[in-house]
């Protein structure tokens, strides 16, 4: 029997490994990229037990290509000499016309690269990084004022569905 495609059975289950909660709350994400990382063994065995932090990372264009930096993926407890170091540079898998999109906005006063979150596709570590743009404390304050006011505005919908009148 053939295998199904992404496309036929409803895309790639993402198992995911780390998240940057804080980055959509510092950051306005203008554009989002999923890249490949060049990793080694221990590494993804580490990756696989869950544990790592995007927290400090952010993506760096040198010489055509394109550098995770900060990350901090914690040596593998069994691993023996041939372990990693936990914030080393890794390379990320991206095509020319991405880098190039990439490399054009970060030259922009304001902007830069951070990962949003880290995940496995069919068995292959993935970044999903972005293209992002400070946020000003008044945007900070503003976006929690709209978080609180649609979910008063859900409580609410959801009482007078139920019936319940104030």
């Amino acid at each position: 029997m053939a295998k199904k495609s992404g496309a036929e059975d409803g895309g790639a289950e993402r198992k995911l490994v780390a998240s940057n909660k804080k980055a959509r709350h510092d950051y306005h994400i203008e554009e989002t990229f999923e890249a490949g990382l060049v990793l080694q063994g221990t590494e993804v065995k580490s990756l696989r037990q869950g544990r790592a932090s995007l927290v400090d990372g952010f993506v760096d264009i040198d010489g055509g290509e394109a550098w995770l930096l900060n990350v901090h993926i914690p040596e593998y407890t069994q691993g023996t000499w041939t372990n990693h170091a936990a914030r080393r540079k890794r390379k990320l898998l991206l095509n020319r016309a991405e880098i190039d999109k990439i490399e054009r906005k970060v030259t922009e006063k304001g902007h830069t690269v951070i990962p949003l979150s880290l995940y496995f596709v069919k068995g292959r570590a993935k970044i999903e990084i972005g293209v992002a743009k400070g946020k000003k404390t008044w945007d900070k304050r503003q976006s929690i004022a709209e978080r609180e006011a649609d979910r008063e505005k859900q409580t609410e919908l959801g009482r007078r569905l139920k019936g319940m009148r104030d």
